[in-house]
């Protein structure tokens, strides 16, 4: 099930907020834990046993450290959690990586063929990061375990961002899964977040994702340098606007229920360093590697060299974490040496020249990554790359195909919203409207883009979500 789905958007949010409302208070955690639950099971089925699982390990586990037990209680977290990731996101790629191995030392790799392929539960690398971080924060003593199995299950399984995030940690909402208010006012604006995160899917990441679709689906062969770049540049936009669309309406969602989380995307693109653009990008990612690895591995404190070599642990797991695939590591660590290299002296010089070249320069680097992120096949991404840095017309009839669906008035007006809106453009626009008179046309633009959205639902318009495969 999917926020800018019908099913969802039409029968399923509108019952649920139904039912939470009109019950008792004292109620209202089974309501949404229910939903939940059912939020889940709708499309994985069996699978959600598998989050059922996470979420009565760590309960479990909170109340051992809470006892006394503390070193166990938080290595059977860890322990059993990275097992369970490891086998449902990462066996496939072991049994593929072993295969190739066997077969390039001529060694019999037949028996590997009858291994069957393990199912990839959705948002398992949300829901286990968000258990351990319970874990781990109860051993530190940052918050206290809670002993009520309902409280805790209604934070682990709560649909707004069980399957994409935001990586909500228990310490960020320990007081709100207990006690919370929902205002008409807190409502209201969670509804405006929500619609704002809609549109940012529906109308801006859709049409890019038909863009880069047909353009990488050629993986570089045949392509001019012209498409190669178009690629990169619709990709560009179809990931953050995806991402951070989704984030937006979880972020809307939980605020309509009472829960306020936190901000997860603080428009990354108008960085001027690839430090600040992971300071901007999937916030709670880059905090919970920050503060779960990082600093445990000593973070700054031991001298530039071990400081270093945090930093590229930290994004080789980033990049790990993202997918079961080399181009993923590869990715993490092209972001990770260039933080190094940051460090090293470049952002001094960065800090000297024209902010435009600053952000030329992150968008230049960020752009080449999304090349490797998005193309699966490492040999592939680098054709791709070879085609977008020595100039080549590629093949007519390639370039005539994607220059059919690629062309036209509607791409140069959704890449001026698109430019235009990951700048922050609507936090200036909101400041600036709200006297009575300019709230008419605010809301007024709100409904007009709900029923847009709903348009483009009805039309059944190509609707892809990226970050559910993560």
């Amino acid at each position: 099930m999917v926020f800018s789905g019908a099913y969802f958007l039409l029968l399923f949010l509108p019952l649920t907020l139904f039912l939470y409302f009109i019950v008792p208070k004292k109620y209202r955690n089974l309501v949404l834990l229910v939903a939940s639950l059912y939020f889940y099971a709708y499309g994985e089925e069996l699978l959600v046993l598998i989050m059922v699982f996470s979420t009565l390990l760590d309960y479990k586990c909170g109340l051992l450290i809470d006892q006394g037990k503390r070193k166990l209680g938080l290595r059977i977290s860890i322990i059993v959690n990275l097992i369970t990731l490891g086998v449902f996101k990462y066996f496939n790629f072991g049994v593929d990586n072993l295969y190739m191995i066997l077969e390039a030392l001529g060694v019999s790799n037949e028996r590997l063929l009858g291994i069957p392929e393990i199912a990839l539960p959705l948002g398992i690398s949300f829901y286990i990061f968000q258990t351990m971080s319970y874990t781990i924060d109860v051993y530190r003593g940052t918050v206290k375990a809670n002993k009520n199995f309902l409280e805790f299950a209604t934070y682990v399984t709560m649909f707004p961002q069980l399957v994409a995030g935001p990586i909500v940690r228990y310490v960020d909402i320990h007081k709100e899964i207990i006690k919370r208010e929902v205002t008409l006012f807190n409502f209201s604006k969670g509804l405006e977040r929500f619609i704002l995160g809609l549109g940012k899917k529906l109308i801006i990441a859709n049409t890019f994702a038909s863009i880069a679709d047909n353009i990488f689906i050629q993986n570089g062969e045949g392509l001019s340098t012209y498409y190669a770049w178009l690629g990169v540049i619709a990709y560009s936009f179809q990931i953050y606007y995806d991402f951070s669309g989704y984030s937006d309406m979880a972020i809307g969602l939980g605020r309509m229920f009472g829960f306020n989380f936190l901000e997860n995307f603080n428009y990354p693109y108008i960085s001027k360093s690839i430090q600040e653009f992971w300071r901007r990008w999937h916030i709670s990612l880059s905090s919970w590697f920050r503060d779960y690895l990082y600093i445990p591995l000593g973070g700054n404190r031991k001298g530039k060299n071990r400081t270093y070599i945090n930093l590229i642990i930290v994004f080789f797991i980033t990049g790990l974490w993202h997918g079961a695939s080399w181009n993923f590591i590869l990715w993490g660590l092209y972001h990770g040496l260039f933080i190094v290299i940051e460090k090293l002296g470049l952002l001094r010089i960065l800090h000297r020249i024209w902010k435009p070249f600053q952000h030329i320069y992150v968008l230049l680097v960020v752009a080449v990554g999304w090349a490797l992120f998005r193309i699966e096949s490492l040999a592939h991404s680098m054709t791709y790359l070879q085609t977008m840095f020595v100039y080549t017309d590629g093949n007519p009839s390639v370039n005539d195909f994607i220059g059919y669906f690629n062309s036209g008035k509607e791409l140069i007006i959704m890449s001026v919203i698109a430019i235009a809106f990951s700048m922050p453009l609507y936090p200036y626009l909101e400041r600036r409207l709200k006297a009575p008179l300019f709230l008419v046309f605010r809301y007024s633009g709100l409904i007009l883009l709900l029923l847009i959205c709903i348009t483009y639902i009805a039309a059944g318009s190509y609707n892809p979500f990226i970050y559910f495969r993560f």
